[in-house]
């Protein structure tokens, strides 16, 4: 497999530099070829993506509706194909990959009906004989950059309704996800758009990223990556007076509750603490206990950490598989080492691979406050650190006690703390009894403070980022 660009409805080689892939899971598997794009790229992208606009924009919302159901259909007939591929690029186990890619065909069908639904409102007029109406019209060209913990949702939960609402896209994926991007965009093929509504660049964020941020010709850019990125993001968009989506970092906290169901909160602390390696930024990284059922759920916590096993993500039984690279070991394993030195390790699980990989056995962690590096940072790996709250109140206060604010949950029995977590709770998505991780995909997605930016995807909240509205008036007695 090799990385390619594709522009203006055709596939584009990249003639520079190259790195070999290896599997993270396998450092002596090779998974493929990545090769790096040049400014040029982008400026060719951005001259298509124009051409591209003026034929899509023009379309009705059903001629939409019916490309991208297109998408759907050949998404599914290659799920298998594009679930492995991705799995040996990053690392993600088998199962949650072809539930992604699931999630991804259900995007795509949820999307398309939009082109049937109403996309504006009837408003009276102040004046006889005058219909004043609303409508969704498209913004343009619109750069999209996404990252590589989920190759395939993430990206379709941005193309597909910068699509419906008459968008043409440039995407941008990161590198570790270059050759899953590749493999989508030869699948979206198979649909025929119009050449230049959708085109891919692989390419450093740095270099193109740039390129395609601060000079090429755009209306918007939706992107998904770390906090520190975004912000930079977010200021060189304000600057150009272009729209932006910035969803970051977060520090998401699972409160459990005296009163809760112990054997079936674990499970779900479990899955949020752990799968995918810990590499979701809606991952649960600081669990907070009452003290009253402390003892009681540490210890059945504790046994449940010790049987899993970090090891080939292939495998049909695979819980968690590696981290997704080489840079993100060293990052994940600084703060293991900052664990060992500075905190106690109550729980580990293990790993159980003969292979030379980015495995990262999961941990546990307490015996730290709460301004510690554990509490505060986003670790982004298989970590999650445990305090102690008296009651509901300190535990709300710890939950909020963070520049993030993306996702919490709380495990309760008790209906009234559950609303007032709901209420009290400084998180975009607050959860009652389910894990943090895991929103639906018709529900809008995004958090607070520091973790997103002023709008939501997903969800009809997605339409409100890639559209902008127009009020119409016409005086038909003149």
């Amino acid at each position: 497999m090799e990385s390619k660009n594709f522009i203006g409805g055709e596939w584009v080689s990249i003639d520079g530099k190259e790195t070999v892939v290896y599997s993270p899971s396998n450092l002596q598997e090779e998974v493929g070829i990545l090769y790096y794009s040049s400014d040029k790229h982008v400026f060719e992208a951005e001259k298509a993506a124009k051409e591209g606009f003026k034929i899509w924009s023009k379309m009705t919302g059903i001629e939409r509706g019916n490309y991208l159901y297109k998408m759907a259909e050949a998404l599914e007939n290659n799920l298998e194909e594009l679930a492995v591929l991705a799995s040996r690029e990053m690392g993600k186990p088998i199962g949650e990959m072809r539930s992604e890619v699931v999630r991804g065909i259900n995007l795509l069908r949820y999307y398309a009906a939009e082109g049937t639904r109403s996309n504006g409102d009837i408003i009276p007029s102040s004046d006889k004989n005058v219909i004043q109406y609303s409508k969704r019209v498209p913004l343009g060209v619109v750069g999209i950059i996404t990252p590589w913990n989920f190759p395939v949702a993430i990206p379709i939960w941005k193309i597909a309704p910068a699509l419906i609402c008459g968008n043409s896209v440039i995407w941008k994926p990161a590198e570790n996800a270059a050759l899953s991007a590749t493999k989508l965009m030869e699948i979206f093929q198979q649909a025929n758009l119009p050449n230049g509504v959708l085109n891919l660049i692989i390419g450093k964020g740095r270099e193109v990223g740039n390129t395609l941020l601060e000079n090429a010709n755009i209306n918007a850019i939706s992107f998904t990556g770390s906090s520190n990125v975004g912000k930079q993001v977010a200021s060189i968009c304000a600057k150009r007076n272009i729209k932006y989506q910035t969803e970051m970092g977060g520090k998401n906290a699972a409160i459990i509750l005296c009163d809760a169901n112990i054997e079936k909160t674990i499970p779900m602390v479990l899955s949020g603490a752990f799968r995918s390696a810990g590499q979701k930024c809606t991952a649960t990284s600081r669990i907070i206990v009452e003290e009253g059922i402390y003892s009681t759920f540490m210890k059945s916590f504790s046994e449940a950490v010790s049987l899993l096993k970090a090891k080939n993500p292939l495998l049909p039984d695979s819980y968690l598989g590696p981290v997704a690279s080489k840079d993100q070991y060293e990052t994940v394993s600084s703060y293991v080492k900052i664990a060992e030195e500075e905190a106690e390790i109550i729980a580990q699980g293990s790993i159980e691979s003969d292979n030379d990989g980015y495995f990262i056995r999961p941990l546990v962690v307490v015996g730290v406050d709460t301004q510690h590096k554990l509490v505060q940072e986003e670790i982004f790996g298989p970590v999650t650190t445990v305090l102690v709250a008296k009651g509901y109140d300190e535990a709300i206060q710890l939950c909020n006690e963070t520049v993030y604010g993306l996702s919490a949950s709380i495990f309760t029995t008790d209906l009234s703390k559950a609303h007032r977590f709901l209420e009290e709770a400084e998180a975009g998505m607050v959860r009652v009894n389910q894990e943090t991780a895991g929103v639906e995909y018709q529900a809008p997605f995004g958090g607070m403070k520091q973790s997103s930016s002023h709008s939501r995807e997903q969800g009809q909240s997605a339409l409100d980022f890639y559209s902008q509205i127009k009020t119409c008036a016409i005086k038909y007695h003149f």
